[in-house]
């Protein structure tokens, strides 16, 4: 083991900032490691494969500098990606609320050592994937643009992780234990538990904002004989649901439409299902976007919002959700959704928590993608492959430590005289 090499030099500020010690093992660029009991044996390796990633830290510190250095590869996981993001977690976690403290000294010395390995230079240039949303926050223009960012992908690409049914969202996962039942399972369930919830008989009128690529314009067309409105913000998205009506010969109950929810005008809908659309409407927009969705309704008619919750750290997921999955998105707490929705004049009647269900959902999203890495990386290029896939694990990891939830929201709309329709509960 060479004692000055880059591993060596790096491990003893890594132990400072953590306060612990290297919960990894590291390889550096020049060959150098870290001794053997540093980590765990079976500890993944955090490979650096080149200077220009301490680079990226010293212009970007943090997680989106560790993001970016990923995507580069600049920087590598040997081993579960998943895993090792849970052990750093896990060591950061153990040091207590207050971050480790950092003597003017430490910070110089560990200045003056990267600066030795090579971190001085120009600003590393910033991966073409990441986001950069122009113009007035949550403008029809930027709203078009942050979401064409995300799910302008061809859909052949998100075909290769998700199930038939092309659910992108949380399934609802009846058997957890059952080898036979799996995610294609979950997300039928999910979508039928979304249409008995909103109580669609044959002929009923759905709305169905923020549609995606149609799997429950699909479903309830297909199983329940609604008349589906489909709507979507994303072009991609318009054509192939459009093109899944046709294959399925549901013209004659299904209406795509390519436009902002802002453009809805106020309806008569039996129901109005809103499925992890409602992060993107922004923090300040969502008083009115609960409003219009009490004005589509009928009296009596019901509304699911199935919606992602966080508390007030990272409302959007933080700097690398912000900035290479999904721009300008915001989460609040689940209470805060339901008074909104109250305020709105909608009656809630239930609500239920899927977060476990959301581990389950995107650690099969993410075991499916590791298996056709090849043909992501085809279809997508290989900086698109390790952006979804630190995602997929970051995010499994989110709903898994409680640091984000998921819920089904119902509400009804009570006519003049306060009758809800409802027996009470959900029928």
């Amino acid at each position: 083991m060479n004692p000055d090499g880059a591993a060596q030099r790096l491990s003893p500020l890594l132990r400072a900032v953590l306060g612990n010690p290297l919960p990894v093992r590291l390889r550096a660029w020049d060959g150098s490691g870290t001794a053997p009991g540093e980590a765990a044996e079976d500890a993944a390796v955090v490979v650096l494969r080149s200077p220009r990633a301490l680079r990226r830290l010293l212009w970007q510190p943090g997680e989106l500098g560790l993001a970016e250095a990923y995507i580069t590869q600049d920087l590598d996981v040997e081993g579960e990606l998943a895993d090792a993001l849970r052990t750093v977690r896990g060591t950061v976690r153990s040091r207590g609320p207050r971050p480790t403290r950092l003597s003017t000294g430490d910070r110089a010395r560990a200045l003056v050592t990267l600066l030795r390995l090579g971190a001085a230079g120009p600003r590393p240039p910033v991966p073409a994937l990441r986001a950069s949303p122009a113009g007035r926050l949550h403008s029809r223009a930027r709203d078009r643009a942050a979401i064409s960012h995300h799910y302008d992908l061809p859909s052949d690409f998100y075909a290769l992780f998700l199930d038939a049914s092309m659910a992108y969202s949380c399934g609802y996962w009846r058997r957890p234990g059952d080898p036979a039942y799996g995610l294609a399972d979950a997300q039928h369930d999910k979508l039928d538990a979304v249409c008995r919830k909103l109580g669609l008989r044959p002929g009923d009128t759905l709305l169905d904002v923020g549609c995606g690529w149609g799997s429950l314009t699909v479903h309830a067309a297909r199983h329940h004989k609604a008349r589906v409105t489909a709507v979507t913000l994303a072009r991609e998205q318009a054509e192939t649901v459009t093109r899944r009506v046709r294959a399925e010969g549901l013209e004659e109950l299904v209406d795509v439409q390519l436009r902002d929810y802002r453009d809805i005008p106020p309806g008569t809908y039996d129901a109005v299902a809103v499925i992890e659309m409602g992060e993107h409407v922004g923090d300040a927009e969502y008083p009115a976007f609960a409003d219009s969705l009490r004005a589509m309704l009928r009296p009596r008619g019901r509304v699911l919002v199935q919606q992602m919750s966080r508390g007030s750290v990272a409302p959007g997921g933080g700097a690398f959700i912000e900035s290479y999955i999904a721009p300008d998105m915001h989460m609040r707490p689940l209470g805060d959704t339901v008074s909104l929705l109250e305020r709105a004049g909608l009656e809630v009647r239930g609500v239920e928590s899927l977060r476990e269900d959301y581990v389950r959902t995107v650690a099969a999203w993410h075991r499916t993608l590791e298996e056709r890495r090849a043909e992501v990386v085809r279809l997508a290029g290989e900086e698109t492959a390790r952006v979804w896939r630190l995602y997929l694990a970051g995010g499994m990891l989110a709903f898994e430590e409680g640091r984000m939830g998921v819920d089904q929201i119902l509400a009804v709309r009570a006519d003049a005289d306060g009758r809800s329709g409802m027996a009470g509960g959900v029928r």
